[in-house]
């Protein structure tokens, strides 16, 4: 049932605001509560149940699950969708919470509301992010490094990232080995981090998440990607069509859709930004010199040749192999079935050969 009451809860990192309506227009109650699991107690816990709306930040995980825990309904709002907060022309944090309140009183669909998972795969996930961290500080002291000596005429040779500090000291310019030499001991150090951490996911996913194993049939897929899957869908239940699954992820173009007017417009980001790098990272490789022979590979490059094999078209067939790739995750952990490679793909080359044929 409904609750008689709907709250609004602005949060910040110290205090935060909140303000509850009933049937009427005026506000119930409201107050500022200190932003802490025990103040946050004293004020919903023991009040009858009510429907608390608070937007996505990095308080909403727990501050949801306290909620859930005390009884109340918690609507955690999609920020993406408070345009209308976030551009109020009095903008202050009271106001902030009487939104909330509103909006979640009438129709709660309009906050285009989230679930927040599970305080374990909160904790599981956090390893992923810290390895995403390091990879990407990695990658900038990478470039850093052969900026700084291409500026100085001198060139570090190609190599894998694992390699670059060895085999980089050898090619410093004597003027630029004290300012190279921390960035080279800082990114041997990030990979040996790495290292571990790799270690560590394996380990996690084999004996907390052994469904990773039906994802991590599809080549490009290692236990990262198949974890990281694993643990920002949650529920594979949560969607009823795993073509769904592309939308979530943020690999659907925007659509801007007014009479006549249909222009080709960008993916929406949306989702989980880790999640959607790993998947594009596996797609290139589906489609780089070193996959196998699979349907999936065979659709994206029969999508660069027909979209003229430009620059351009590598780029948008990556990411709508990668849209594929998500659904065809989704579909294996749904149904547990063993993976095959070329399944559909005569189906796919008959329909090319009546295309050519049509022409």
């Amino acid at each position: 049932m409904k609750p008689k009451l709907t709250t609004g809860l602005d949060v910040s990192d110290r205090y935060s605001t909140y303000v509850t309506l009933a049937s009427g227009d005026e506000a119930e109650a409201e107050g500022r509560v200190r932003t802490t699991p025990a103040a946050l107690r004293t004020v919903f816990g023991g009040t009858q149940r009510q429907r608390v709306v608070v937007e996505t930040g990095p308080h909403s995980p727990w501050i949801s699950r306290l909620l859930d825990e005390l009884g109340h309904q918690c609507v955690v709002a999609n920020a993406r969708m408070l345009a209308l907060i976030h551009s109020h022309p009095r903008k202050t944090d009271r106001t902030d919470a009487e939104s909330l309140a509103r909006l979640g009183r009438f129709d709660p669909r309009m906050l285009a509301p989230i679930k927040h998972r599970g305080e374990e795969a909160q904790a599981h996930l956090a390893v992923l992010r810290t390895r995403d961290a390091m990879v990407r500080a990695r990658t900038l002291l990478v470039n850093h490094a052969r900026g700084t000596v291409k500026s100085m005429g001198g060139r570090i040779p190609s190599c894998s990232t694992r390699s670059f500090a060895r085999m980089a000291g050898a090619h410093l310019p004597e003027s630029l080995v004290p300012a190279l030499e921390p960035a080279l001991a800082t990114i041997d150090g990030l990979t040996r981090q790495i290292g571990q951490l790799d270690r560590r996911i394996g380990e996690l996913a084999r004996a907390s998440y052994p469904e990773t194993e039906v994802l991590q049939q599809v080549a490009g897929v290692g236990p990262v990607t198949a974890l990281a899957f694993r643990l920002v869908l949650d529920d594979k239940r949560r969607f009823t069509n795993s073509r769904s699954v592309g939308a979530y992820l943020g690999l659907v173009r925007r659509l801007d859709i007014s009479g006549d007017s249909d222009p080709e417009l960008r993916i929406t980001k949306a989702g989980n930004g880790l999640l959607r790098r790993l998947l594009v990272q596996a797609a290139h490789y589906i489609l780089g010199p070193f996959g196998p022979d699979t349907a999936l590979r065979r659709w994206g490059l029969d999508y660069i040749r027909r979209s003229g094999g430009t620059g351009r078209a590598k780029k948008k067939a990556t990411v709508a192999v990668a849209r594929r790739l998500a659904v065809l995750l989704h579909r294996l952990w749904v149904t547990g079935e063993v993976y095959e490679p070329l399944r559909g793909a005569a189906d796919e080359d008959a329909r090319k050969e009546a295309r050519t044929t049509d022409r």
